[in-house]
Protein backbone atom coordinates (compact mmCIF):
# COMPACT_ATOMS: atom_id res chain seq x y z
CA UNK A 1 0.00 0.00 0.00
CA UNK A 2 1.23 3.38 -0.97
CA UNK A 3 1.74 6.16 1.45
CA UNK A 4 -1.04 8.27 -0.79
CA UNK A 5 -3.15 5.17 -0.03
CA UNK A 6 -3.23 5.96 3.99
CA UNK A 7 -4.59 9.40 3.34
CA UNK A 8 -7.94 10.41 3.13
CA UNK A 9 -8.24 13.06 0.60
CA UNK A 10 -11.73 12.85 -0.41
CA UNK A 11 -14.70 13.26 2.27
CA UNK A 12 -17.50 13.53 0.07
CA UNK A 13 -18.22 10.34 -1.34
CA UNK A 14 -18.98 7.84 1.46
CA UNK A 15 -22.17 6.20 0.66
CA UNK A 16 -24.09 7.38 4.33
CA UNK A 17 -27.80 7.65 4.10
CA UNK A 18 -28.94 11.18 3.46
CA UNK A 19 -31.29 13.30 2.03
CA UNK A 20 -29.36 16.86 1.97
CA UNK A 21 -26.54 18.30 -0.37
CA UNK A 22 -23.16 16.91 1.43
CA UNK A 23 -21.57 20.04 2.65
CA UNK A 24 -18.02 19.73 1.69
CA UNK A 25 -15.38 22.78 3.58
CA UNK A 26 -11.80 23.03 2.96
CA UNK A 27 -10.99 19.69 5.79
CA UNK A 28 -14.50 18.24 6.54
CA UNK A 29 -17.80 17.35 4.99
CA UNK A 30 -21.01 17.45 6.73
CA UNK A 31 -23.70 14.43 5.73
CA UNK A 32 -27.24 15.35 7.40
CA UNK A 33 -28.70 12.21 8.48
CA UNK A 34 -32.63 11.75 7.59
CA UNK A 35 -34.92 12.22 10.00
CA UNK A 36 -35.68 9.11 10.45
CA UNK A 37 -32.40 8.21 11.50
CA UNK A 38 -31.47 11.23 13.78
CA UNK A 39 -34.42 10.14 15.78
CA UNK A 40 -33.66 6.74 15.78
CA UNK A 41 -30.12 7.72 17.20
CA UNK A 42 -31.35 10.53 19.30
CA UNK A 43 -33.21 7.58 20.87
CA UNK A 44 -30.90 4.32 20.39
CA UNK A 45 -27.93 6.12 21.88
CA UNK A 46 -29.35 8.61 24.72
CA UNK A 47 -28.05 11.48 23.37
CA UNK A 48 -28.88 15.01 25.38
CA UNK A 49 -30.73 16.92 22.43
CA UNK A 50 -33.77 17.71 21.31
CA UNK A 51 -36.20 14.47 20.34
CA UNK A 52 -36.09 16.39 16.64
CA UNK A 53 -32.56 17.67 16.65
CA UNK A 54 -31.12 16.97 13.28
CA UNK A 55 -28.02 14.88 13.34
CA UNK A 56 -24.95 14.89 10.74
CA UNK A 57 -21.86 12.92 10.44
CA UNK A 58 -18.88 15.05 10.27
CA UNK A 59 -15.87 13.43 8.38
CA UNK A 60 -12.34 14.55 8.73
CA UNK A 61 -10.12 14.68 5.55
CA UNK A 62 -6.33 14.68 5.66
CA UNK A 63 -6.32 17.77 3.18
CA UNK A 64 -4.21 20.60 3.69
CA UNK A 65 -5.33 24.16 3.58
CA UNK A 66 -3.37 26.88 3.88
CA UNK A 67 -3.61 30.72 2.34
CA UNK A 68 -7.34 29.52 1.28
CA UNK A 69 -6.13 27.10 -1.30
CA UNK A 70 -5.90 23.24 -0.85
CA UNK A 71 -2.33 22.09 -1.45
CA UNK A 72 -0.56 18.81 -2.53
CA UNK A 73 2.47 16.84 -3.52
CA UNK A 74 4.61 14.96 -5.40
CA UNK A 75 3.34 11.27 -5.70
CA UNK A 76 -0.21 11.92 -5.77
CA UNK A 77 -0.13 12.78 -2.09
CA UNK A 78 -3.58 14.25 -1.80
CA UNK A 79 -3.54 15.27 1.66
CA UNK A 80 -0.89 14.70 4.94
CA UNK A 81 -0.70 11.68 6.98
CA UNK A 82 -2.59 11.55 10.20
CA UNK A 83 -3.77 15.09 9.95
CA UNK A 84 -7.42 14.65 10.30
CA UNK A 85 -6.69 12.14 13.36
CA UNK A 86 -4.22 14.31 15.29
CA UNK A 87 -6.93 17.19 14.73
CA UNK A 88 -9.80 15.24 15.82
CA UNK A 89 -7.76 13.83 18.82
CA UNK A 90 -6.71 17.26 19.94
CA UNK A 91 -10.33 18.04 19.89
CA UNK A 92 -11.78 15.64 21.85
CA UNK A 93 -9.20 15.86 24.43
CA UNK A 94 -10.00 19.74 24.72
CA UNK A 95 -13.38 19.52 24.34
CA UNK A 96 -13.39 16.53 27.39
CA UNK A 97 -11.71 18.93 29.92
CA UNK A 98 -13.70 21.95 28.92
CA UNK A 99 -16.92 19.96 29.94
CA UNK A 100 -14.81 18.28 32.94
CA UNK A 101 -13.91 21.49 34.28
CA UNK A 102 -17.58 22.98 33.91
CA UNK A 103 -17.15 25.49 30.92
CA UNK A 104 -19.60 24.33 27.97
CA UNK A 105 -20.23 21.44 26.01
CA UNK A 106 -19.68 20.76 22.59
CA UNK A 107 -21.40 19.98 19.47
CA UNK A 108 -19.97 16.56 18.80
CA UNK A 109 -22.35 13.60 20.44
CA UNK A 110 -20.44 10.20 19.99
CA UNK A 111 -16.60 9.54 18.39
CA UNK A 112 -17.26 6.12 16.02
CA UNK A 113 -14.11 6.54 13.97
CA UNK A 114 -10.69 8.57 14.75
CA UNK A 115 -11.98 10.77 11.41
CA UNK A 116 -15.56 11.14 12.20
CA UNK A 117 -17.85 12.71 14.64
CA UNK A 118 -21.72 12.39 14.80
CA UNK A 119 -22.75 16.29 15.64
CA UNK A 120 -25.65 18.28 16.13
CA UNK A 121 -26.75 21.17 14.56
CA UNK A 122 -26.21 24.23 16.28
CA UNK A 123 -27.41 27.91 15.47
CA UNK A 124 -23.67 29.59 14.77
CA UNK A 125 -22.88 32.70 16.09
CA UNK A 126 -20.87 34.72 13.18
CA UNK A 127 -18.03 35.34 15.16
CA UNK A 128 -14.71 34.08 14.77
CA UNK A 129 -13.65 34.18 18.33
CA UNK A 130 -9.65 35.19 18.00
CA UNK A 131 -7.59 35.15 21.35
CA UNK A 132 -4.38 36.43 21.52
CA UNK A 133 -1.61 36.19 24.35
CA UNK A 134 1.53 36.91 22.02
CA UNK A 135 1.89 39.56 18.75
CA UNK A 136 2.86 37.26 15.46
CA UNK A 137 1.37 36.70 12.45
CA UNK A 138 -0.82 39.09 10.83
CA UNK A 139 -1.07 41.35 13.88
CA UNK A 140 2.83 41.65 13.57
CA UNK A 141 2.39 42.68 10.44
CA UNK A 142 -0.30 44.99 10.72
CA UNK A 143 1.71 46.58 13.73
CA UNK A 144 5.14 46.73 11.79
CA UNK A 145 3.25 48.99 9.15
CA UNK A 146 1.82 51.19 11.49
CA UNK A 147 -1.23 50.16 12.41
CA UNK A 148 -1.76 50.16 16.54
CA UNK A 149 -5.32 49.65 16.80
CA UNK A 150 -7.13 45.99 16.95
CA UNK A 151 -10.64 45.37 17.32
CA UNK A 152 -10.82 48.83 19.71
CA UNK A 153 -8.03 47.74 21.39
CA UNK A 154 -4.80 50.22 21.56
CA UNK A 155 -1.59 48.61 21.37
CA UNK A 156 1.53 50.64 22.97
CA UNK A 157 4.61 51.49 20.99
CA UNK A 158 7.48 49.95 21.09
CA UNK A 159 6.35 46.18 20.94
CA UNK A 160 8.88 43.55 19.00
CA UNK A 161 7.65 40.76 16.99
CA UNK A 162 6.67 37.44 18.57
CA UNK A 163 6.84 39.38 22.08
CA UNK A 164 4.93 38.53 24.91
CA UNK A 165 1.64 40.55 24.96
CA UNK A 166 0.84 41.92 28.72
CA UNK A 167 -2.73 40.72 28.91
CA UNK A 168 -4.64 37.74 26.41
CA UNK A 169 -6.60 39.82 24.09
CA UNK A 170 -9.87 39.51 22.08
CA UNK A 171 -9.85 40.14 18.79
CA UNK A 172 -12.77 39.03 16.80
CA UNK A 173 -13.34 39.03 13.23
CA UNK A 174 -16.91 38.42 11.27
CA UNK A 175 -17.53 34.62 9.99
CA UNK A 176 -19.08 34.65 6.76
CA UNK A 177 -20.16 37.88 4.43
CA UNK A 178 -22.50 39.14 6.93
CA UNK A 179 -24.69 42.24 5.23
CA UNK A 180 -26.39 45.56 6.47
CA UNK A 181 -24.12 45.93 9.97
CA UNK A 182 -23.19 49.62 10.24
CA UNK A 183 -19.50 49.94 10.28
CA UNK A 184 -18.79 46.73 9.34
CA UNK A 185 -17.77 46.12 5.59
CA UNK A 186 -19.74 43.42 3.73
CA UNK A 187 -16.51 40.39 3.57
CA UNK A 188 -15.51 37.54 5.22
CA UNK A 189 -13.19 37.74 8.58
CA UNK A 190 -13.31 41.33 8.89
CA UNK A 191 -12.33 42.58 12.25
CA UNK A 192 -14.99 43.88 14.83
CA UNK A 193 -15.08 45.40 17.97
CA UNK A 194 -16.80 44.64 21.03
CA UNK A 195 -18.84 47.84 20.49
CA UNK A 196 -20.31 46.16 17.07
CA UNK A 197 -21.41 43.14 19.25
CA UNK A 198 -23.23 45.47 21.38
CA UNK A 199 -25.00 47.38 19.03
CA UNK A 200 -26.37 44.63 16.87
CA UNK A 201 -26.02 41.72 18.71
CA UNK A 202 -28.83 39.79 16.87
CA UNK A 203 -27.29 40.28 13.49
CA UNK A 204 -24.27 38.48 15.01
CA UNK A 205 -26.87 35.77 16.09
CA UNK A 206 -26.50 36.25 19.72
CA UNK A 207 -29.53 35.58 21.44
CA UNK A 208 -29.08 38.59 23.42
CA UNK A 209 -26.48 41.12 24.96
CA UNK A 210 -25.74 39.22 27.80
CA UNK A 211 -24.56 36.45 25.47
CA UNK A 212 -21.90 38.51 24.77
CA UNK A 213 -20.27 38.51 28.04
CA UNK A 214 -20.76 34.67 28.45
CA UNK A 215 -19.27 33.79 24.54
CA UNK A 216 -16.37 36.45 26.23
CA UNK A 217 -16.07 34.30 29.13
CA UNK A 218 -16.01 30.99 27.36
CA UNK A 219 -13.13 32.55 25.26
CA UNK A 220 -11.45 33.09 27.72
CA UNK A 221 -11.44 30.28 30.17
CA UNK A 222 -11.20 28.36 26.93
CA UNK A 223 -8.11 29.42 26.63
CA UNK A 224 -6.43 29.73 29.74
CA UNK A 225 -7.15 26.26 30.37
CA UNK A 226 -5.47 25.03 27.11
CA UNK A 227 -2.41 27.66 27.97
CA UNK A 228 -2.27 25.81 31.34
CA UNK A 229 -1.73 22.51 30.01
CA UNK A 230 0.39 23.22 27.22
CA UNK A 231 2.53 24.89 29.63
CA UNK A 232 2.98 21.82 31.87
CA UNK A 233 4.16 20.53 28.31
CA UNK A 234 6.77 23.26 27.64
CA UNK A 235 4.92 24.24 24.95
CA UNK A 236 3.32 27.95 24.42
CA UNK A 237 -0.32 28.78 23.49
CA UNK A 238 0.29 31.68 21.38
CA UNK A 239 -3.19 32.17 19.71
CA UNK A 240 -6.26 30.16 18.41
CA UNK A 241 -9.86 30.08 17.04
CA UNK A 242 -12.65 29.11 18.52
CA UNK A 243 -16.23 29.22 17.48
CA UNK A 244 -19.34 29.02 19.62
CA UNK A 245 -23.42 28.11 18.85
CA UNK A 246 -26.76 27.64 20.36
CA UNK A 247 -28.25 23.53 20.92
CA UNK A 248 -31.11 22.84 22.77
CA UNK A 249 -31.34 19.90 25.12
CA UNK A 250 -33.57 17.37 25.69
CA UNK A 251 -34.94 19.40 28.24
CA UNK A 252 -35.77 22.48 25.72
CA UNK A 253 -33.24 24.57 27.30
CA UNK A 254 -30.84 26.49 24.69
CA UNK A 255 -27.24 26.99 25.65
CA UNK A 256 -24.29 28.38 23.87
CA UNK A 257 -21.39 25.51 23.01
CA UNK A 258 -18.20 25.01 21.30
CA UNK A 259 -18.20 24.38 17.54
CA UNK A 260 -15.95 23.07 15.22
CA UNK A 261 -12.67 22.39 16.62
CA UNK A 262 -10.56 23.40 19.35
CA UNK A 263 -6.58 23.86 19.99
CA UNK A 264 -5.38 22.09 17.24
CA UNK A 265 -2.34 22.52 14.94
CA UNK A 266 -4.92 24.04 12.09
CA UNK A 267 -6.91 26.66 14.32
CA UNK A 268 -3.80 27.84 16.43
CA UNK A 269 -0.04 28.77 16.78
CA UNK A 270 1.91 26.49 19.31
CA UNK A 271 5.43 27.30 19.91
CA UNK A 272 7.79 25.15 21.43
CA UNK A 273 8.66 26.58 24.85
CA UNK A 274 12.74 25.50 25.18
CA UNK A 275 13.34 27.27 21.38
CA UNK A 276 11.23 30.38 22.59
CA UNK A 277 13.53 30.88 25.76
CA UNK A 278 16.26 30.82 23.28
CA UNK A 279 14.98 33.05 21.11
CA UNK A 280 14.09 30.79 18.72
CA UNK A 281 9.99 30.07 17.52
CA UNK A 282 9.92 26.74 16.85
CA UNK A 283 6.51 26.04 15.41
CA UNK A 284 3.70 23.06 16.43
CA UNK A 285 0.99 24.03 14.34
CA UNK A 286 -0.14 24.60 10.94
CA UNK A 287 1.95 27.90 10.90
CA UNK A 288 5.18 25.81 9.73
CA UNK A 289 3.86 25.04 6.49
CA UNK A 290 2.73 28.62 5.62
CA UNK A 291 6.25 29.58 6.08
CA UNK A 292 7.29 26.77 3.95
CA UNK A 293 4.70 28.42 1.56
CA UNK A 294 6.54 31.82 1.80
CA UNK A 295 9.74 30.70 1.45
CA UNK A 296 9.27 28.18 -1.29
CA UNK A 297 7.40 30.36 -4.05
CA UNK A 298 9.85 33.74 -5.30
CA UNK A 299 6.69 36.04 -5.22
CA UNK A 300 5.21 35.48 -1.34
CA UNK A 301 3.09 38.76 -2.15
CA UNK A 302 0.74 36.21 -4.08
CA UNK A 303 0.07 34.25 -1.07
CA UNK A 304 -0.45 37.29 1.10
CA UNK A 305 -2.44 39.29 -1.09
CA UNK A 306 -6.16 38.38 -1.43
CA UNK A 307 -6.30 40.96 -4.57
CA UNK A 308 -4.17 38.14 -6.33
CA UNK A 309 -6.51 34.78 -4.74
CA UNK A 310 -6.60 33.70 -9.10
CA UNK A 311 -2.46 33.48 -9.43
CA UNK A 312 -2.70 31.94 -5.59
CA UNK A 313 -4.86 29.11 -6.79
CA UNK A 314 -3.27 28.53 -9.59
CA UNK A 315 0.20 27.97 -7.63
CA UNK A 316 -1.62 25.34 -5.82
CA UNK A 317 -3.39 23.86 -8.27
CA UNK A 318 -0.37 23.73 -10.59
CA UNK A 319 2.56 22.98 -8.04
CA UNK A 320 2.93 19.56 -6.69
CA UNK A 321 4.94 20.14 -3.54
CA UNK A 322 7.86 18.14 -2.02
CA UNK A 323 6.62 15.07 -0.09
CA UNK A 324 9.61 16.00 2.30
CA UNK A 325 7.36 19.20 3.45
CA UNK A 326 3.86 17.05 3.76
CA UNK A 327 6.02 14.33 5.56
CA UNK A 328 7.45 17.06 7.88
CA UNK A 329 3.99 18.41 8.80
CA UNK A 330 2.27 14.90 9.39
CA UNK A 331 5.67 14.51 11.73
CA UNK A 332 4.55 18.21 13.36
CA UNK A 333 0.76 16.87 13.75
CA UNK A 334 1.37 13.44 14.87
CA UNK A 335 3.81 14.52 17.60
CA UNK A 336 2.00 17.21 19.42
CA UNK A 337 -1.25 15.28 19.47
CA UNK A 338 0.58 12.35 21.30
CA UNK A 339 2.15 15.03 23.30
CA UNK A 340 -1.22 16.56 24.62
CA UNK A 341 -3.34 13.84 24.61
CA UNK A 342 -0.77 11.15 26.17
CA UNK A 343 -1.79 8.35 23.67
CA UNK A 344 -0.35 7.16 20.37
CA UNK A 345 -2.07 8.49 17.49
CA UNK A 346 -4.55 5.71 15.63
CA UNK A 347 -3.45 5.40 12.31
CA UNK A 348 -5.26 3.72 9.69
CA UNK A 349 -4.17 1.83 6.57
CA UNK A 350 -7.57 2.29 4.64
CA UNK A 351 -9.25 4.79 6.50
CA UNK A 352 -12.32 4.69 4.03
CA UNK A 353 -13.24 1.65 4.67
CA UNK A 354 -13.08 1.11 7.84
CA UNK A 355 -15.13 4.44 8.58
CA UNK A 356 -17.86 2.23 6.01
CA UNK A 357 -17.60 -0.41 7.81
CA UNK A 358 -18.40 0.84 11.63
CA UNK A 359 -21.30 3.17 10.22
CA UNK A 360 -22.61 0.21 8.71
CA UNK A 361 -22.49 -2.27 11.29
CA UNK A 362 -22.45 -0.14 14.30
CA UNK A 363 -24.94 2.71 13.46
CA UNK A 364 -26.77 1.52 10.28
CA UNK A 365 -26.42 4.09 8.29
CA UNK A 366 -24.71 2.85 5.24
CA UNK A 367 -27.02 1.07 2.31
CA UNK A 368 -26.62 -2.23 0.90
Amino acid sequence: MSLADTVLAVNNDLPIRTHLPIHSGKVRSVYWLTESDSQRLIKERGYDVAPDAPLAIMVISDRISAFDCIWHGEGGLKGVPGKGAALNAISNHWFRLFKEHGLAESHILDIPHPLIWIVQKARPVMVEAICRQYITGSMWRSYSMGEREFCGIRLPEGLKQDQKLSEVLMTPSTKGILKGIPGVPEADDVNITRQDLEDNFAAFNFRSPEDIDRYETLLKEGFELISEALTKLDQIFVDTKFEFGYVTNARGQEKLIYMDEVGTPDSSRIWDGAAYREGTVTENSKESFRQFLLHHFPDPDILLNKDRMPEREALARNNALPESAFMALSKTYTDIAEKITGQPLPLSENPKSEIIEILKAEYGLIDD
